[in-house]
């Protein structure tokens, strides 16, 4: 069955998320960061120009692929590109796209990207995600922590192996046990609209090219080198330590998301600036533990004993403070 995972819990703490901090200090320091926090008015082509790519690509594998290349194109090429329509949406969920003075804009393009993932998401995603940004390693409010059902059910390394490969459904369900919303009518638009698409796409262009985008969405958030930046960012590999960057090539397919310390820090940075981040304040950033493979983090991830769903930092503070708010 694999090495029994060390961790029993996760490693709770009493202290603030450390962004909030190291934000203050680093603009004290270096303002002239405030000149990245911009929009990159590249960003917007390059999600439309990845939704016609990986429509023509859907296109021919419909018409010209069997089912098993479905699958091998799926994974190798379709899931890299759905996962960076994914961090695409995670961009947009930060107003990326247009700015904050243009939602309806940022709302459009990001219903554009999720169009070949195939399972609406875009709304859902950054209802949730802003909150993760706000009360990271919340229990109950950051939904990016592994549930009690995951750490109690993948314990060892065969089972962790099989979590990896469900991090997509684990992901989508999460939210609804741990901190349930009521979907918002966006939320509702987008899931009709996505299923009359993924409708109007099997008809026109076949049932293979259907599977082919809804299959490399699943795939590409599994067990796949893209994917490893799921477990990369705040999995704790080193005692700790909450957030981690990766610095590799992947990022050129991710919209720069491995540079997740400098992400968090400065949410209002576009992903292609981040990088200018870590040049300006590398006293800051060249210190703290980081990965340079995530083909490795999710390797370690399965393998190591020490490593498993509670392997995370996990705080109480805020979620009693939120109490105390509404009881007054």
């Amino acid at each position: 069955m694999g090495g029994q995972v060390s961790r029993t819990d996760f490693e709770w703490t009493y202290t603030e998320e450390p962004h909030t901090t190291r934000r203050k200090e680093i603009l004290k320091k270096h303002p002239e960061i405030k000149t990245l926090m911009v929009v990159d008015h590249q960003f917007k082509y390059q999600v439309v120009t990845l939704v016609i790519l990986q429509f023509i690509a859907a296109y021919f594998v419909g018409q010209h692929a069997n089912w098993l290349m479905v699958f091998v194109l799926a994974y190798c090429f379709g899931g890299v590109l759905n996962h960076a329509l994914l961090l695409a949406i995670h961009e947009i969920a930060h107003n990326a796209g247009f700015g904050h003075s243009k939602p309806w804009h940022n709302r459009v393009l990001g219903m554009t990207a999720n169009l070949p993932i195939g399972v609406p998401c875009t709304f859902s995603f950054k209802k949730y995600h802003l909150e993760h940004h706000r009360y990271q390693g919340q229990d109950m409010l950051d939904v990016d922590l592994p549930s009690e059902m995951e750490t109690k059910l993948f314990t060892n390394t065969f089972t962790k192996f099989f979590w990896v490969i469900l991090q997509p459904f684990f992901y989508a369900i999460r939210p609804l046990f741990v901190n349930p919303k009521p979907p918002q009518p966006m939320e509702i638009f987008n899931t009709v609209s996505q299923f009359a698409i993924n409708a109007l796409i099997a008809y026109v262009l076949g049932a293979k090219a259907l599977v082919y985008l809804i299959a490399g969405s699943l795939l590409g958030m599994g067990l796949h080198p893209v994917a490893g930046h799921f477990i990369s960012e705040h999995y704790m590999f080193k005692k700790g330590f909450e957030t981690y960057s990766y610095y590799g090539p992947l990022n050129m397919l991710t919209f720069n998301v491995g540079y997740h310390n400098e992400h968090h820090d400065f949410p209002s940075v576009p992903g292609s600036l981040l990088p200018k981040v870590r040049e300006i304040a590398p006293e800051y950033y060249n210190k703290l533990p980081h990965h340079t493979s995530w083909v490795k983090v999710l390797y370690d991830f399965i393998t190591d004993p020490a490593i498993g769903p509670y392997a995370r930092v996990k705080r109480k503070r805020a979620m009693d403070n939120l109490k105390n708010e509404n009881n007054e």
